[in-house]
C-alpha cells in the first residue's frame, strides 16, 4: 500500500494529454447519459399518451419499485467496482467485473422472484405490473451493470453504444405494447428490450457474469458495499414511500402527475441518478493524481448541474398548453403545474450530487451514508408532511426545500472528509 500523492500518472503524462483524456470520458459519459435520457423520457411519454394519469400512476409505482431494486443491486455489486477498480490493469477488472455483475444478475433474480410473488397475490392492474417487473429485473440490472463496468475502465463509449441498443429495441417493443394497451405490457416491453442490451453487453466486453461468485464478491466488499447498500436504498426507498403515501393520501392520479412533471425534467433526473457512472471513477482518479483538486473538481461538477436544471426548469415555464398537451397528453395540466418546485429540487440534487462524488472518491462511507439518512428522511417529511398540507403541490414543495436543505449537509461534510483527507492521506484502494 502506498499514500495517495500527486505523483505518478499524472506527473509521467503531459498536462494536455491528461486533460484531453478527461475531457473524452467525461464527453462520453455524458452522451452515454443523453441516450439513456432520451430512451427513459421517450418510454414514460409514450406510456402516459397511451395510458392517462391514473393508468400511468400505476407504472410509475412500478417504476420507482424497479429504482429501489437497482439501488440495491449497485450497492452490493457496482458502487464498489467504481471505486476500487477504475483505471486498473485489465486483468483486475475483468476479474472484478465477472464476479459484479454475477452479484448483479442474483440480486435481480431474487428480488425480481420477490415481485413476482407480491404481483400474483395483489391481482389487478398493479399486481399485473408487478409481476412483470420480476420478470424482467434480472435484465434491467445487468444492463445497469455493464455501463458501470465499463466507465470503470474508461470506455465509456461502449457504454454508450449499451444504451443505445437498448433505444433500438425499445421501438418494437412499444409498438407492440401500445397494440395490448396494458400497463403489464409497457413493463415487459421495458424490460425485454434492457435483456437484449445486457445480452449485447456480455459480448461488448467479452466476459460472462459469474453468479456463483456473488458471495466472494460480497465478502470482500462487504466494508464498502454494505453502507452504499443502505445509503442508496434510503434513497430510492424514499422515493417509493413518498410515491405510495402521495398516492394514499392524493390518490393514485397525484402520483402520475409527479412523474408527468419528472419527464419534462428527465434529462437532468437522469443524469442525477446515474452520475456515478461518469463522476466517481473520476473523481477517484482526480483523488489519486492530484488530491488538492478534488474540491474544486466536485465544486464545478455540482455548481455546473445546479445551474443547467435551473435553465432547462427556466425554459419550460413559458410552454403553451397546446404543445405540452401533445407532448403529455391529459397528464399535462396536472404536471405544469409542479415545474417550478420540482426544478428547485432537482437544482438542490445536483448541487449535492457532486459533494457526494467526492465522498465516494474518498471511501467516506459512513460520512456520505450519514448524509444520504439525512437526506431520504427529509425527503419523506417534505413529500407527505406537504401533501398533507396542501396536496400535489404541497408535496412538490416540501421535497424541494427538503432537497435544498440536504444539499448543505453534503458539502459539510465533504469539506470535512477533505481536511481529515489533507491531515491522513488515504492508501491507494486494492486492486487485486
Amino acid at each position: 500500500m502506498t499514500p495517495v500523492t500527486t505523483e505518478g500518472a499524472a506527473a509521467t503524462a503531459p498536462a494536455g494529454s491528461a486533460k484531453r483524456a478527461l475531457l473524452g470520458r467525461l464527453s462520453w459519459g455524458l452522451a452515454d447519459q443523453a441516450a439513456s435520457s432520451m430512451s427513459n423520457f421517450v418510454v414514460g411519454i409514450y406510456v402516459a399518451r397511451s395510458l392517462g394519469v391514473t393508468a400511468f400512476g400505476v407504472f410509475s409505482l412500478a417504476w420507482v419499485t424497479y429504482g429501489v431494486v437497482l439501488n440495491v443491486s449497485r450497492g452490493l455489486a457496482t458502487d464498489p467496482l467504481v471505486v476500487r477498480f477504475s483505471g486498473v490493469p485489465e486483468a483486475s477488472w475483468r476479474g472484478a467485473v465477472a464476479r459484479s455483475s454475477g452479484t448483479a444478475l442474483g440480486v435481480g433474480a431474487a428480488l425480481g422472484a420477490v415481485c413476482l410473488l407480491v404481483g400474483l397475490g395483489l391481482g389487478g392492474r398493479v399486481g399485473a405490473a408487478f409481476a412483470c417487473l420480476g420478470v424482467v429485473l434480472p435484465g434491467l440490472l445487468l444492463q445497469d451493470a455493464w455501463r458501470f463496468s465499463f466507465f470503470a475502465a474508461g470506455t465509456g463509449r461502449k457504454a454508450f453504444v449499451n444504451d443505445l441498443v437498448w433505444g433500438v429495441a425499445l421501438v418494437p417493443a412499444m409498438v407492440v405494447a401500445a397494440r395490448v394497451g396494458s400497463v403489464a405490457a409497457f413493463v415487459l416491453a421495458w424490460g425485454a428490450s434492457a435483456a437484449v442490451a445486457a445480452a449485447y453487453g456480455c459480448v461488448q466486453s467479452g466476459i460472462r457474469p459469474r453468479p456463483a461468485g456473488a458471495r466472494g464478491w460480497l465478502r470482500e466488499q462487504r466494508d464498502l458495499g454494505y453502507r452504499y447498500l443502505v445509503e442508496n436504498v434510503s434513497l430510492s426507498g424514499a422515493s417509493q414511500l413518498r410515491a405510495y403515501g402521495l398516492g394514499a393520501i392524493a390518490g393514485v392520479g397525484a402520483v402520475g402527475a409527479v412523474r408527468g412533471a419528472e419527464l419534462l425534467l428527465g434529462p437532468f433526473l437522469a443524469v442525477l441518478m446515474g452520475l456515478s457512472l461518469v463522476t466517481v471513477p473520476e473523481a477517484a482518479r482526480v483523488l489519486r493524481q492530484a488530491p488538492h483538486r478534488l474540491g474544486a473538481f466536485c465544486l464545478l461538477l455540482g455548481g455546473g448541474q445546479a445551474g443547467a436544471a435551473l435553465l432547462w426548469g427556466a425554459a419550460l415555464l413559458p410552454v403553451p398548453d397546446r404543445l405540452g398537451e401533445l407532448v403529455l397528453g391529459s397528464v399535462w395540466p396536472s404536471a405544469a403545474q409542479l415545474i417550478v418546485p420540482l426544478t428547485l429540487g432537482v437544482a438542490g440534487a445536483g448541487l449535492g450530487t457532486g459533494a457526494a462524488a467526492g465522498l465516494r472518491a474518498l471511501g467516506a462511507a459512513r460520512r456520505s451514508l450519514r448524509c444520504q439518512l439525512f437526506a431520504s428522511a427529509g425527503y419523506v417529511g417534505g413529500g407527505l408532511g406537504g401533501a398533507v398540507l396542501a396536496g400535489t403541490a404541497g408535496s412538490a414543495w416540501g421535497v424541494a426545500a427538503a432537497t435544498v436543505s440536504s444539499s448543505a449537509v453534503w458539502w459539510l461534510q465533504l469539506r470535512s472528509a477533505l481536511r481529515e483527507n489533507g491531515r491522513n492521506p488515504i492508501p491507494e484502494e486494492r486492486t487485486t
